[in-house]
């Protein structure tokens, strides 16, 4: 029986966030495909789902009822307390998890990914808007660089939640036009993240949102 559906695609690296949390528990779901090439997210029937118009939506099948979730930070968040895993230990780390997704969300996946688009899927590359972002993009990978010497994980000593937020558009650094030669405390801490028991790639845990082929995670 599946106990959580995932709305998402694997381009999307706020869906991979949700996904490799999932896998990473070893969880029963299902991946909805979300067609964000054909313009899904903008339907109202979709917009009924998530007025936000985006991916991913999270639903937890439970006894009293579907629980829904949006907002790739609020689904890890509620995916850490319920399975125990990935989360803060002390009052500090909870602060500072929280400090680590929104960074995330306002200042790392938020121009890392929009470069991405830009770039790869809407031939944009160089135009001026998208220079612009991408600066913002490496100024936030100088900082996560930075924050990563000596540590192996951004919060304690161990994986959390804050670094399954920051990783999740770095595994593609061409697409968006970053070298890791000079990023190495990024580049070690993507491997040690590609080593967890139970990671998979995006593509391998989400159907395509811009091709027709539909898998089940």
């Amino acid at each position: 029986m599946t106990d959580f559906t995932l709305y998402g695609f694997w381009e999307s690296g706020h869906s991979f966030k949700v996904a490799l949390m999932l896998e990473l528990n070893e969880a029963k779901w299902t991946c909805e495909p979300v067609r964000f090439g054909s313009g899904e997210t903008r339907s109202a029937q979709y917009r009924e789902l998530n007025i936000m118009g985006e991916a991913p939506v999270l639903i937890h099948h439970r006894d009293d009822g579907d629980f829904k979730l949006t907002q790739s930070g609020v689904c890890l968040t509620y995916l850490s307390k319920y399975f125990g895993t990935f989360g803060p230990r002390t009052e500090a780390e909870d602060y500072e998890v929280l400090r680590w997704l929104l960074f995330d969300t306002h200042k790392l996946s938020a121009q890392a990914g929009l470069v991405r688009f830009l770039r790869k899927f809407a031939n944009r590359a160089d135009e001026p808007e998208t220079k612009f972002l991408f600066n913002r993009a490496l100024s936030a990978l100088k900082i996560l660089n930075a924050s990563l010497e000596g540590h192996d994980w951004l919060v304690g000593d161990r994986p959390t939640i804050a670094d399954i937020a920051c990783q999740s558009y770095l595994h593609w650094p061409e697409d968006i036009g970053f070298d890791y030669s000079d990023y190495s405390n990024v580049a070690d801490w993507l491997d040690r993240i590609r080593a967890l028991r139970g990671f998979k790639p995006s593509r391998e845990l989400m159907p395509s949102g811009f091709e027709a082929a539909v898998m089940t995670a």
